[in-house]
C-alpha cells in the first residue's frame, strides 16, 4: 500500500510540475488565459497529493496498536468489545 501511495504521489507532483513548465514554456505563446488556467489546476494538485500520500488504507493498522500502557489498553479493548489475549 505504501509503495502504491508513493507512486501516485510522485505521479501527481510530476503532473503538477509538468503543467507549470508547459504553461509558461509553451502554452503562453498561444494563450495566456489558458496558461493561467493550467497553473490554477497545478496549484490544486499538491494538497490533493498530500492527502493521497497520507491516507491510511484498510491494511494499515495504526488505530488499534497497543500503546504500551496495560491499563489503558485494557480500557480501550473493553470499550471496543474486544477480549485481550492473555
Amino acid at each position: 500500500m505504501l509503495a502504491r501511495r508513493r507512486r501516485v504521489y510522485f505521479a501527481m507532483m510530476g503532473t503538477c510540475i509538468g503543467l507549470f513548465v508547459l504553461a509558461w514554456g509553451v502554452v503562453r505563446l498561444w494563450s495566456i488565459p489558458v496558461a493561467v488556467g493550467m497553473c490554477v489546476v497545478a496549484m490544486v494538485i499538491p494538497p490533493l497529493a498530500a492527502m493521497v500520500a497520507n491516507r491510511r488504507g484498510p491494511d494499515d493498522r495504526w488505530w488499534d496498536d497497543p500503546s504500551g500502557d496495560p491499563k489503558s489498553d485494557e480500557w480501550w479493548d473493553e470499550l471496543d468489545g474486544k477480549r485481550r489475549r492473555q
